[in-house]
C-alpha cells in the first residue's frame, strides 16, 4: 500500500491536466499485472460525439498521442462503445464489459454535467472486487483533483479559460506543427463595443448576462481544438488551431455577424470588434500586441469589424511593431 500512497502524493503535485492524467494512469497501471490502461478523450466533431485514446500503457510505460483530437486518425463514434455511451447518457459513475479473455472497466470523469475524459482499465482476467474498489478510490482522488484544477483555470462568470492559463496553453500550441498561412495558428482579441454604456444604462447584472451569452456564442462558434479565454472585463481571446487564414477570417466574421444580429434581452443589439494576428513563434506578449493593434484600428475606424494585423501593415495603415528587445518601457 505504501507505493500506492506515494503515487497518489506524486499525482497531486501536478498543475497540468495532461501530466495529471499520465500520473493517474501510471498509478493504476502499477496496481497489478495483466492490467492495461487508457485515457479516452470525448469531443464533438461534425455533430457527433467521438472518442479517441489520448494516453495509454505500452511496453510498461505510459505514452500519449502526438495528435490534436480532431486530427487524430484513431477516433471512433461514442455509439461504437455502447456500454460507455449508455453510462454517459444515464449520468452513471462507471460501466463494464466482460467477454471471453477481456474485462473492461470505464470510469467517466464528470466535471459538472459534462464528460470530456474517461479512464479505461482492461484486464485479461475478471477485475476482482478488491481491485475495483482500489481503482475506484484512486479514480475519485483523481476526479476531485481534476475538478479543483479545472475550477482554478476557469473564469467564474463565463466558465471560459482565464487569463492565467493563457501562457501555458499558448506554449503548448506553439510546440505543435503548422504555423504557415495554409494551415496555421491565429490569435484573435475580441472586445464588446461600448460595453461601459451597457453597464451604465442597464446595470451590471445585464452586463454580466451579455458576457455570459457572448461566451456561449464563442463556444458554439469555435471547434474543440480551439481555445477560448476571458481576459477580463469585456475582452476575450481565441487561439485558433490548424486552420487557413481565410477560414480563420471567415469564422471570426461569422461570429461578428451573429453577435450583431442577436437581440440581447432588455438591451437589444450590440456589436463586437475583432483584431487578429498569426500565432508565430514570437512571445505571447508580441502576438497579443499585434492583435491588439488590429483591434484598436477597428475600434478607431467604425467598430463592428474584423481586422487582420498583416493586412493593415501591408496597406500602410499600421506600422510593424519593433522587436520586444528594442522597446523602451520607461
Amino acid at each position: 500500500m505504501q507505493p500506492l500512497l506515494q503515487n497518489l502524493a506524486e499525482m497531486t503535485t501536478h498543475r497540468d491536466h495532461l501530466r495529471l492524467e499520465v500520473s493517474v494512469l501510471s498509478t493504476i497501471f502499477s496496481l497489478g499485472r495483466m492490467l492495461q490502461v487508457r485515457s479516452l478523450e470525448l469531443f464533438s466533431l461534425a455533430g457527433t460525439v467521438r472518442v479517441r485514446p489520448r494516453c495509454w500503457s505500452e511496453d510498461g510505460r505510459i505514452v500519449c498521442s502526438p495528435h490534436e483530437a480532431a486530427e487524430d486518425p484513431n477516433t471512433m463514434e461514442l455509439e461504437q462503445m455502447p456500454e460507455l455511451a449508455q453510462c454517459i447518457h444515464e449520468r452513471g459513475a462507471s460501466a463494464q464489459r466482460s467477454t471471453r479473455g477481456e474485462h473492461v472497466l470505464w470510469l467517466p470523469v464528470w466535471l459538472g454535467d459534462h464528460v470530456a475524459t474517461c479512464l479505461e482499465v482492461t484486464r485479461s482476467q475478471k477485475i476482482t472486487q478488491h481491485q475495483h474498489e482500489v481503482i475506484t478510490g484512486v479514480f475519485l482522488v483523481y476526479q476531485n483533483y481534476q475538478s479543483l484544477l479545472d475550477y482554478s483555470e476557469r473564469d467564474a462568470l463565463t466558465g471560459l479559460l482565464n487569463r492565467k492559463t493563457f501562457d501555458e496553453q499558448f506554449a503548448r500550441y506553439s510546440e505543435l506543427p503548422g504555423s504557415d498561412k495554409e494551415s496555421g495558428q491565429w490569435l484573435a482579441v475580441i472586445d464588446i463595443d461600448h460595453f461601459k454604456l451597457v453597464n451604465d444604462r442597464y446595470g451590471h447584472l445585464y452586463g454580466d448576462e451579455v458576457l455570459i451569452l457572448l461566451a456561449n456564442r464563442l463556444r458554439a462558434q469555435f471547434r474543440s481544438q480551439d481555445r477560448i479565454f476571458r481576459f477580463g472585463g469585456e475582452e476575450f481571446v481565441v487561439l485558433l488551431r490548424s486552420i487557413s487564414l481565410e477560414h480563420a477570417r471567415a469564422a471570426l466574421e461569422r461570429l461578428r455577424a451573429a453577435i450583431e444580429a442577436h437581440e440581447f434581452p432588455q438591451i437589444g443589439h450590440i456589436t463586437i470588434s475583432i483584431g487578429f494576428a498569426a500565432a508565430t513563434p514570437d512571445t505571447p506578449v508580441e502576438i497579443i500586441g499585434r492583435a491588439d493593434q488590429a483591434l484598436y484600428h477597428a475600434k478607431e475606424h467604425g467598430r463592428n469589424q474584423v481586422r487582420f494585423y498583416d493586412d493593415l501593415v501591408a496597406s500602410g495603415e499600421l506600422q510593424s511593431k519593433v522587436a520586444h528587445s528594442d522597446i523602451e518601457l520607461f
